[in-house]
């Protein structure tokens, strides 16, 4: 078998998604998420104009040895933008064998752990009423574990919290030129705990609950928040320093019992070799999309059961159904599984991405279609093309761009 054709599509059903399409002499397709939120076009022209003319004519089955090839064979290794365009490939020979081999993807990843996967969803409110109000929307859609995100007492938006214009519709952190949102490090850290304490009042003490600090926080300011949120146990508290310092987690893990969750930023193991060593982290999160496939993925997840270290892949909405399908199959596989997010797409994005896996009481499971499971509508695709989209920038009142 030998691949004859490769495409890379670019399409915007309410969000921006990159998809590699590749085609082998015998009619099979393979599809894989490209998509790097905010730098998309970078992983297109990477994929288009440097990846694709090596990959026609190679046979699909030599998956370990493609990626390597990508990896290694560039000189320049690393970094978002190769990684994401190395993790198409990669989920797309992934595709190909397991629909060669007539099975869904998770049973060549040694088939199924588990029964299902357990999620957690996003709560979120402008403050603490509207928060408790959208806890309660998660738990009746039946998550069994909710994230839980506010809006600050002085701030006027706060990434991660949902917010509205003049006329009621809600604003999306991601627009044509980026955001720029408020922030004040001592508010947010004098608010959170009460945060916490309230919803615990009004759900009570077994309701697992997840908080994202964005990567805002200082290592002394990160070590009192876990502490400060010690009494109302979280299950995790996520990003809580810029994930460059990764010395800063030493600090915190002495500091604090409240487990911690990292990673969604890193493309590969090297960032993770101390933090997973040293036992200072509860949760890596790298997505299959940025760490270059379900291959090294699945490879960082065996590394961190040694240590007692668990799964909790990345789930974004910008994380394609392609993505996130090859991540329903390695989170139902691999031993040490934790907790996948899962925020779901927009109808119209399912429709581009018919997929197989299901979300039913709170729990994903990967479906039985041979390979991933996802077909690409690339007519419906075309009809909605890429349109520029940024993450916000931080500033504090002084008007300095804050880290995060």
């Amino acid at each position: 078998m030998k691949i004859v054709d490769a495409k890379v599509v670019v399409t915007s059903p309410g969000r921006n998604f990159v998809t590699l399409k590749l085609t082998t002499d015998e009619g099979l397709t393979g599809l894989g998420d490209a998509t790097l939120n905010g730098r998309e076009l970078a992983v297109v022209s990477y994929l288009a104009d440097h990846v694709v003319p090596l990959l026609i004519g190679l046979d699909p089955h030599r998956v370990e040895d493609t990626w390597q090839s990508l990896y290694r064979g560039a000189y320049w290794r690393r970094g978002p933008v190769t990684m994401a365009a190395i993790a198409a490939v990669d989920v797309a020979l992934w595709d190909i064998k397991a629909k060669a081999a007539g099975l869904p993807l998770y049973q060549l990843l040694g088939g199924a752990s588990r029964e299902r996967i357990g999620t957690y969803g996003h709560a979120n409110g402008r403050d603490v009423p509207e928060l408790l109000d959208s806890v309660r929307a998660r738990l009746a859609e039946g998550y069994p574990a909710v994230r839980i995100q506010s809006g600050i007492p002085g701030l006027k938006a706060v990434y991660g919290v949902s917010d509205t214009d003049e006329s009621g519709a809600p604003v999306l952190h991601q627009q044509a030129r980026p955001l720029v949102e408020d922030w004040d490090t001592a508010a947010y850290l004098r608010h959170v705990p009460a945060v916490f304490e309230a919803v615990r009042a009004e759900f009570g003490p077994e309701l697992p609950l997840l908080h994202d600090s964005h990567h805002r926080l200082t290592p002394v300011q990160a070590a009192r928040l876990g502490k400060d949120l010690e009494p109302f146990r979280p299950f995790w508290l996520e990003d809580c320093t810029p994930a460059e310092n990764q010395e800063a987690l030493r600090l915190v893990r002495r500091s604090t019992t409240t487990p911690l969750a990292v990673g969604e930023v890193f493309n590969t193991v090297y960032d993770y070799q101390a933090l997973i060593t040293e036992q200072l982290i509860d949760y890596v999160r790298s997505a299959v999309t940025h760490f270059g496939g379900v291959t090294p993925l699945r490879k960082l997840f065996n590394f961190a059961a040694q240590y007692q270290i668990k799964s909790a892949i990345h789930g974004p909405e910008d994380i394609s159904p392609v993505g996130m399908a090859a991540a329903v199959h390695l989170d139902l596989a691999v031993h040490n599984f934790g907790i996948q997010e899962f925020s779901g797409h927009t109808p119209l994005t399912d429709e581009v991405f018919r997929h197989a896996y299901t979300f039913t009481d709170g729990h994903l499971h990967p479906g039985e279609a041979p390979g991933i499971g996802v077909e690409l509508d690339e007519e419906l695709a075309a009809a909605h093309p890429y349109a520029p989209a940024y993450l916000p920038v931080n500033r504090l009142h002084d008007g300095t761009v804050h880290d995060w």
